[in-house]
């Protein structure tokens, strides 16, 4: 796979690579082509060594043995951050260096699928962050973000979106889709707006008052 260096400034989002299920190597291509940098988590390495990737920060607790000098030798130059706080995951630590080195914007690929603890936690972890940068975490049938302040898109009519709290939200509002709710209150596990569409061509917008609410813009 051909290497990412094509933007060197921060006007795009960082590409940050977890450890879960792989995505589509054509996404995966186009993320990589539009990206300043690219960090990978801890073991991940392997895997993005063996598709030929270029990437400039190795991130993680190295729990695991990692030949470090020899992954510098293919990767120089290369930025390896040792983060050892067990208190929090390596995504929550990826994202959290982006924002220290000020990118305005991230995407996160391979951070669901394989186990499911993994995957809900980097799904949920997300929206504490959602104040200090973009997020948006993509993989083959989904491109998931969180919430902030009012959303407003033009979607084809048909086009999945579920809207997923984390936590307890209240003040749900939303327009333009095939189900509104109005002032509602959503709870996971208990109340969602799963599986709703866009009812027409058009823009959808949603809005809440408290809490943190995950968008999730999903096809088969």
């Amino acid at each position: 796979m051909s290497s990412h260096h094509i933007v060197r400034d921060k006007q795009e989002p960082a590409l940050l690579i977890a450890n879960g299920e792989a995505c589509q190597p054509e996404l995966l291509g186009q993320l990589l082509e539009w990206s300043p940098v690219v960090v990978v988590l801890d073991s991940a390495i392997w895997r993005v060594l063996d598709l030929g990737i270029k990437i400039d920060v190795l991130l993680g607790d190295f729990d695991r043995d990692l030949d470090l000098d020899m992954i510098r030798a293919q990767q120089y130059p290369l930025d390896i951050v040792h983060t050892p706080d067990q208190d929090k995951t390596d995504l929550d630590k990826g994202i959290e260096y982006l924002i220290e080195r000020g990118f305005p914007a991230v995407n996160i690929v391979w951070a669901t699928g394989r186990r499911a603890d993994h995957s809900l936690t980097n799904m949920t972890n997300i929206v504490r962050y959602k104040d200090q940068i973009r997020i948006v975490m993509i993989d083959d049938h989904s491109k998931i973000f969180p919430l902030v302040g009012r959303f407003e898109k033009w979607y084809e009519a048909g086009t999945p979106i579920s809207l997923i709290p984390v936590g307890t939200v209240t003040g749900f509002t939303s327009e333009g889709l095939k189900y509104n709710l109005e002032d509602a209150t959503l709870k996971l596990g208990y109340r969602t707006s799963s599986s709703n569409e866009a009812a027409e061509d058009g823009f959808v917008r949603i809005e809440a008052q408290t809490g943190d609410l995950l968008i999730m813009e999903c096809w088969d």
